[in-house]
């Protein structure tokens, strides 16, 4: 048994799959075959059941896939402390970013992260609360930021900042001649929301319902510009962050009301996996966050 044939032998009992194996590895399909059967003829037993519908691990197989997740493990650790000694001359940082933040506040801070260490490679993902911590859960982020936060304490969360979330009309809609909505208005106009699952729609629902209402949406985008556009050609109403419409405010091709007794002001949250050690790239980009929102 060697090291690549265990590497090889780990992506497939993490993927359960030969083709997402290959492609986690950047290698063919034959190529992680023919490590696998090597390394099950060098062991002497079958370390997976071929099956017409995938590919399920055997008894010997699901003891040595425990060992190899703790050898990676322990690889993991080893590269981590020695990026620590040679400081940020390399290495990779994954973001997990919400919509708004990903969108509107991060690309001004990963822009001044570049300059300061542009050899670390930076990777952002963007995707709804949901999603990302999701990500962070399984140790596939290094830090995430969101509007929404996750269910239970298994992620360390800080505020971030705020924002706040007001009511978007066409110019041209028969709203947009009022400065300010009743509840009982919105109710009779159609609402756009972002997906379930989205910060942003979370905080819409628990604001309504601490006014003892529901609206149930018209329509459910998966964006935020997405939600943008379809107020602006005329489909309905929503509630935004305002830091989403700055441009389409000026430009005039959105107007902002206020909903009266519904005031909706979030906090943006810095969240992090207390199990995963932070790198040193993640310690200076929290070290730039805490600089420009003093967390």
């Amino acid at each position: 048994m060697n090291l690549n044939q265990l590497r090889v032998f780990k992506a497939v009992s993490d993927e359960l799959s030969i083709t997402a194996a290959a492609r986690r590895l950047k290698i063919s399909q034959p190529a992680v075959s023919k490590q696998l059967a090597e390394l099950e003829q060098a062991l002497g037993t079958p370390l997976v059941d071929r099956l017409p519908r995938g590919i399920r691990l055997t008894a010997a197989g699901d003891l040595l896939a425990i060992h190899a997740r703790r050898i990676f493990q322990s690889e993991e650790a080893a590269e981590r402390a020695l990026a620590e000694l040679l400081g940020l001359e390399g290495g990779d940082l994954f973001i997990g970013a919400s919509t708004t933040i990903g969108s509107y506040l991060l690309p001004k801070i990963l822009g001044e992260f570049h300059t300061a260490h542009p050899r670390v490679a930076l990777e952002l993902m963007i995707g709804n609360t949901k999603a990302v911590t999701e990500e962070l859960m399984d140790g596939k982020l290094d830090i995430g930021l969101t509007e929404g936060l996750p269910p239970g304490d298994s992620l360390h969360q800080e505020v971030l900042a705020h924002d706040e979330m007001v009511l978007i009309t066409a110019v041209d809609h028969p709203l947009a001649r009022h400065a300010s909505v009743s509840l009982p208005q919105l109710r009779d106009v159609p609402l756009i929301c972002r997906e379930q699952g989205s910060g942003t729609r979370e905080v819409i629902e628990a604001a309504l319902k601490n006014q003892g209402t529901t609206i149930e949406p018209a329509m459910s985008l998966g964006s935020t510009e997405a939600v943008k556009n379809a107020v602006i050609a005329g489909v309905g109403v929503a509630l935004v962050s305002r830091l989403t419409v700055e441009l389409e405010v000026q430009a005039q091709r959105l107007r902002v009301l206020e909903v009266e007794g519904l005031h909706i002001r979030r906090a943006l949250h810095v969240l992090t996996n207390p199990a995963k050690h932070p790198s040193p790239a993640a310690k200076a980009f929290r070290a730039l966050l805490g600089k420009h929102y003093a967390i």
